[in-house]
């Protein structure tokens, strides 16, 4: 059972990193292969480190090591994917010619027109 187990969590990581690793190189911008990375690390690597869990047990050296690094990848990698998805925007690197929306564009601009009026009424 418990062999049944490690290789259905290690299929599982490894058809999620395979998938990744496929999006890494057909996703068209910067922010789609972040999302791509970031998601090969959580549904990648987790089932891995939790099949290693499984089969050393959780009190061994391997096998509490594994399930304290998948905590902190399951914390971590969503604030450092956020981090440079928001870096690469801030930096202006383009988006994808056929994103739907760039909804923090939409918002600025949307604040700037709203300041402009504000000033013009002020002038007034």
């Amino acid at each position: 059972m418990k062999e049944t187990a490690v290789i259905v969590l290690v299929a599982i990581g490894l058809f999620f990193a395979l998938t990744a690793a496929v999006g890494m190189i057909r996703m068209p911008d910067v922010y789609t292969r972040i999302q791509c990375a970031s998601k090969a690390v959580t549904l990648g690597a987790v089932p891995l480190l939790i099949a290693l869990t499984i089969a050393q047990g959780p009190v061994t050296a391997y096998g509490g090591r594994s399930l304290l690094i998948a905590i902190l990848l399951l914390v971590a990698n969503p604030m450092a994917s956020h981090a440079l998805a928001r870096a690469a925007y801030k930096t202006g690197v383009p988006m994808w010619r056929g994103a739907v929306a760039d909804e923090p564009a939409e918002r600025y601009a949307a604040e700037q027109r709203a300041a402009e009026q504000d000033e013009h009424r002020d002038a007034e």
